[in-house]
C-alpha cells in the first residue's frame, strides 16, 4: 500500500483526495472490517429488524406451499388435471416475476418500509379471499394476485439486511434470513395438510397465513429499521437511470452467471416442492401392505424440507465463511458443487420410491440438504457484485430471470409431460396408479437434467467472482473520495479530520 496515500488520524485513516484506488478499496475493507467484523458489534434493533424480515419470509414461504401440501384435494374439488394443477403455481410466479422490476425500481427509489407493507398486506388480503373462490380460473387470478404481493417483499428484503451490515455479519445474517425459505416452505406442506384435515376442508389451510400477514404488517411499519442505501458500507453512491442500471448487469459476468445457476435451481425446486408429495404419495401406495393418505406424506414431506433447511442452509453459511478468507471464489464452487451432488441423490431417490418406504425419504433429505447450501451464498454473491444504489434493481432482475425460465414453468411443464405420458401409456380412462406415478416419474426426471446445468453455471461464475467484487469495493471506495472533495479540497492534508 502507498502510504502517502493515507494520512493517519487519533480516531480512523481519511483517504487523501488524490490517491489511488487500491489504497481507497484497503481502507474501505479495513474500516468495513473494523465496525461490523462480529456479531457482538450488532446492536438490538439490527437483530430486531433481521428478525422481522425473517418472519416475514418465512409465512411468505408457507403461503406459497400450503397448496401443494393439499394438492391431491385441489385437484379433486376443481376436476383439473395434473397440467391444470400445476398452472396454479405458474400463474402465481409469473406474476411474482413480472411485477419483481416494478417493485425493484421503486426499491431503489422510495420508502422500502412502505413497500414492503403494502405487499405484505396485498398477499394476505388476496390468500384469504381466494379460499372462498369456487371457480377454477378466478381462483388462478387470486393466486396470480398473491404473487404480486410477494414480488414487493422478496425483491426488497433483502437489500435492507445488506444495507445493515458489510462481511462477515452479512453473510451470517443473510443466512437466517434465507434459512426461513425451506423452513417456511415445510410449515406450508404441514399447515395445509394437518389444518385442512382437521377441517376436512382443505381450503382452511389457506386461511393461517394471513393473520400472520397483519402482524407482520404492522412489525414492518411500527419496529423495523429502515436503513439509508448504502449505509453499512459508508456509500455515498446515487442511483443512475433504470437503462444505465440493467445494462451495467447484464456486462457483469459473476451477476449473469449466478443468475442462470439460480435459475436452475429455481426450476428444480419449483417442481420438486409442487409435485413431490404428490410423486411421493402415488409411489408409496403401489407399495404391497403401504397404507398411507397424502395428508400424512405432506406431513413427512415438510418435515423433510424443514430439516434439510435447518441443516443445509447454516452449513453452506458456514463453509462460505470458513473457506471465502483464504479463497475469494469459495461461495460460488460450494454452489455448484452443492447441485453437483444433490443431483444423484435426487435421481435415486425418485427410483426407489416405487420400491422403498425409507430409502427415498433419506435421499431426498440429503439431496434437499445439498441444494440448500446455495441460498445465502447466492445472495450474498448477488449482493456484493453490485454497487449500493443499484441492489433492489439486480434482485428484480435476478427475479425475473430466474423465476421467468425457472419455476414459473416447471410445475407446469412436469404437469404436462406427465399428463401426456399418461394418454400414450393407458387407453384406461382414468390411468391406472401405476401409469399416473411412472408418467410423474419421467416427467421429474427433466429437474436432475437441469440441476447438472446449474452446477456447471455456478462454476463458471467461479471465474469472475473476485474481479467483479473487487471492482464494487473500487467504485465505493471512489465515490466516497469524491463526496470529500468540496469539503476537503482547501484544507491542509494535517487538518483533514475523521468522516
Amino acid at each position: 500500500m502507498d502510504q502517502s496515500s493515507i494520512t493517519p488520524n487519533t480516531s480512523n485513516q481519511q483517504l487523501v483526495i488524490n490517491g489511488d484506488n487500491d489504497s481507497a478499496t484497503a481502507l474501505l475493507h479495513e474500516k468495513q472490517s473494523r465496525r461490523r467484523d462480529d456479531l457482538s458489534d450488532v446492536t438490538f434493533k439490527e437483530y430486531m429488524t433481521v428478525g422481522i424480515l425473517c418472519f416475514v419470509n418465512l409465512i411468505n414461504y408457507m403461503d406459497r406451499f400450503t397448496l401443494a401440501g393439499v394438492l391431491d384435494d385441489v385437484k379433486k374439488e376443481f376436476g383439473i388435471g395434473d397440467d391444470k394443477a400445476g398452472l396454479l403455481q405458474t400463474v402465481f410466479v409469473i406474476a411474482y416475476m413480472v411485477f419483481a422490476p416494478i417493485f425493484g425500481y421503486l426499491g431503489d427509489r422510495y420508502s422500502r418500509r412502505l413497500i414492503m407493507a403494502f405487499g405484505v398486506a396485498l398477499w394476505s388480503i388476496t390468500t384469504f379471499a381466494g379460499s372462498y373462490i369456487q371457480s377454477y380460473y378466478s381462483f388462478a387470478i387470486f393466486r396470480g394476485m398473491v404473487g404480486i404481493g410477494e414480488a414487493s417483499y422478496s425483491t426488497i428484503a433483502p437489500t435492507i439486511i445488506s444495507d445493515l451490515f458489510v462481511g462477515n455479519v452479512r453473510s451470517k445474517m443473510l443466512a437466517f434470513f434465507y434459512f426461513a425459505i425451506p423452513v417456511g416452505s415445510g410449515f406450508g406442506y404441514i399447515v395445509g395438510s394437518v389444518v385442512g384435515g382437521a377441517a376436512n376442508n382443505w381450503r382452511w389451510g389457506l386461511r393461517v397465513t394471513p393473520f400472520l400477514g397483519a402482524v407482520a404488517v404492522a412489525l414492518i411499519l411500527w419496529a423495523m429499521e429502515n436503513p439509508e442505501r448504502g449505509q453499512a458500507e459508508e456509500s455515498r453512491m446515487k442511483p443512475t437511470s433504470y437503462t444505465e442500471d440493467l445494462r451495467s448487469l447484464v456486462r457483469n459476468p459473476s451477476f449473469m452467471l449466478s443468475t442462470l445457476a439460480f435459475t436452475c435451481v429455481a426450476f428444480v425446486t419449483g417442481a420438486l416442492a409442487w409435485w413431490g408429495p404428490q410423486f411421493i404419495f402415488l409411489g408409496l401406495t403401489l407399495q404391497p401392505g403401504v397404507n398411507i393418505t397424502q395428508e400424512r406424506v405432506s406431513l413427512i414431506f415438510g418435515a423433510l424440507t424443514m430439516t434439510s433447511g435447518i441443516v443445509g442452509v447454516p452449513l453452506g453459511a458456514w463453509l462460505g465463511a470458513a473457506l471465502v478468507k483464504r479463497w475469494g471464489r469459495a461461495h460460488a464452487v460450494i454452489c455448484g458443487v452443492g447441485l453437483l451432488v444433490s443431483t444423484p441423490a435426487m435421481a435415486l431417490a425418485m427410483l426407489f420410491t416405487e420400491a422403498y418406504f425409507y430409502a427415498p425419504f433419506a435421499l431426498m433429505f440429503f439431496g434437499e440438504v445439498a441444494l440448500n447450501l446455495n441460498w445465502a451464498l447466492v445472495a450474498d454473491m448477488s449482493l456484493y457484485v453490485v454497487i449500493p444504489p443499484r441492489r433492489s434493481t439486480a434482485e428484480a432482475f435476478q427475479i425475473l430471470i430466474s423465476h421467468m425460465f425457472g419455476d414459473a414453468g416447471s410445475p407446469y411443464l412436469v404437469g404436462v409431460i406427465s399428463e401426456s405420458l399418461k394418454r400414450s401409456s393407458s387407453s384406461i380412462e382414468p390411468p391406472s396408479q401405476l401409469v399416473q406415478f411412472r408418467s410423474l416419474q419421467y416427467a421429474l426426471f427433466v429437474t436432475c437434467f437441469v440441476e447438472v446445468i446449474g452446477g456447471i453455471f455456478f462454476l463458471l461464475t467461479a471465474i469472475y467472482i473476485v474481479k467483479d467484487k473487487l471492482k464494487v469495493d473500487r467504485a465505493i471506495a471512489e465515490a466516497e473520495a469524491q463526496s470529500a472533495e468540496p469539503s476537503h479540497s482547501n484544507a491542509p492534508e494535517e487538518q483533514l479530520g475523521p468522516e
